[in-house]
């Protein structure tokens, strides 16, 4: 990838089982009752789920997950071990909850025992079930990226307004102490005026050709590919049928866009805190980036984004950089990433390539205290908790549907200027490309009948 040449030209210019649950409905008793849980439905039990969704969500005691679905009927199953073992584990009790399985979540919706549910599927199937969820009055957390493409990411978060539940976006980093000081710091002004943000973001390797395989048995695969095109079966481009390794989907273009959506949504997200921008956008966007010639996978490599925003900020995103966010500005820099954490063990990036939690040009800066009358921003310990809480108060979560939009337009916008190769112009009160007709034909997708967000049936 040549990146001073790229910086040098972009400088310039159905149920599964019946039995029910004996949970009481938790509207029954009132606010007080003992029986008065939130109840849960898990819907996707892969990865994600069991090593960050589904744990982080039933250590709090106002939960109570109380059923799962997935559309591996062997995952499926593991799920709703894994729900069983948990709370035996948590209370001591056997039957504290029988967890219902479901192998299609439309039927999920329909239980009108369970008050919200998340999502915990792959990219492509995120944007139709929380749309879907929200239609049928259930509050949603659901995994980033929000959408697949800007269109279905729009409907979601209008619906979502509309019908006035508590969606909860899986941008967890929010809810990491260091990224919301490091953004009061720059609100505060403790950098001067910040000009320029950099963010390190790596790509996914290529693979191998993989042969068409068996579906597995117990596996609705066709379910599975949604609105995406029909293509034969692999292992390696979906998800192992033994253990929970890091999913093969991930690095297709088809499910998704690769790690600009896949972290993407993480890391513009946390900038736009720091930079103000959460509302809005870039007002132009361009990018260079390597793609596999051969093989199953075809996500992007190595690449390097440019984006400019109408005050004035510049931002920058490359592998190149150190995996996080550094903030410039006319008086010094805030840098800022995970550190040690990690949401699933199969993380691609170690934690060798992140640079401490919370650094800056000068140690006096981190050692600034923001003042009663300055900017203070939302503050949560836990994502998931903070949507438990949400759901009871009404208040808006850290990381709502309108802000976690936003953040993933720019991942999917990116990935148009990757294709394109070339510099756009994006309205972000339009959510469209100024005068290009073939970049805007981009924003959305064709969907196979009968899935997709097109195919929804309102009442």
């Amino acid at each position: 990838m040549e990146r001073r040449k790229f910086l040098q030209t972009t400088m310039i210019g159905t149920a599964a089982t019946v039995v029910a649950p004996t949970i009481i409905p938790s509207s029954v008793m009132g606010k007080n009752a003992p029986s008065n849980k939130i109840n849960i439905g898990q819907i996707g039990c892969g990865r994600i789920a069991r090593d960050h969704d589904m744990p982080g969500t039933m250590q709090h005691d106002v939960a109570r997950m109380i059923a799962v679905c997935d559309l591996d009927k062997n995952r499926l199953a593991d799920g709703k071990k894994l729900v069983e073992d948990y709370y035996k584990k948590k209370t001591g009790q056997d039957n504290y909850v029988n967890a219902k399985m479901y192998d299609d979540y439309k039927e999920m919706l329909l239980n009108k025992d369970i008050d919200a549910v998340v999502i915990s599927t792959p990219d492509h199937w995120h944007a139709q079930p929380a749309i879907e969820a929200a239609l049928a009055g259930k509050h949603v957390y659901v995994q980033k990226p929000t959408s697949l493409t800007v269109t279905e990411g729009r409907i979601m978060a209008d619906i979502v307004k509309e019908k006035g539940i508590i969606l909860q976006v899986g941008t967890q980093q929010r809810s990491s102490s260091q990224f919301r000081v490091a953004a009061e710091l720059v609100r505060n002004g403790r950098i001067g005026r910040l000009h320029t943000v950099k963010i390190g973001l790596p790509g996914d390797p290529s693979g191998p050709e993989a042969a068409e395989m068996p579906v597995p048995k117990g596996f609705n695969y066709d379910m599975w590919l949604g609105e995406t095109p029909y293509v034969p079966y692999t292992e390696i481009g979906v998800h192992p049928q033994v253990g929970y390794g890091r999913p093969g989907w991930l690095r297709r273009e088809q499910f998704g866009a690769g790690m600009i959506t896949g972290w993407g949504q993480h890391h513009y997200d946390s900038a736009a805190w720091g930079m103000n921008t959460e509302l809005t956008g870039p007002i132009s966007i361009q990018a260079v980036a390597e793609f596999p010639k051969a093989g199953l996978w075809d996500v992007h490599g190595d690449f390097m984004a440019k984006a400019e925003y109408a005050n004035g900020i510049t931002m920058y995103t490359s592998g190149g950089y150190p995996n996080g966010i550094r903030y410039e500005g006319t008086e010094g820099w805030v840098f800022v990433s995970r550190g040690d954490y990690v949401a699933s063990a199969s993380d691609p990036v170690s934690k060798a390539r992140s640079a401490k939690a919370l650094d800056a040009s000068d140690p006096k800066i981190l050692e600034s205290v923001i003042g009663e009358n300055e900017i203070h921003l939302y503050k949560s310990d836990e994502q998931h908790g903070n949507w438990l809480e949400c759901i009871q108060t009404k208040k808006e979560p850290i990381s709502p549907a309108e802000i976690g939009h936003r953040a993933c337009s720019i991942c999917l916008i990116t990935h148009v200027a990757m294709n394109l190769n070339r510099k756009l112009s994006w309205n972000p009160g339009t959510e469209r490309f100024e005068n290009d007709d073939q970049a805007n034909a981009m924003l959305s997708r064709p969907e196979r009948f009968p899935y997709g967000i097109s195919n929804i049936k309102r009442k």
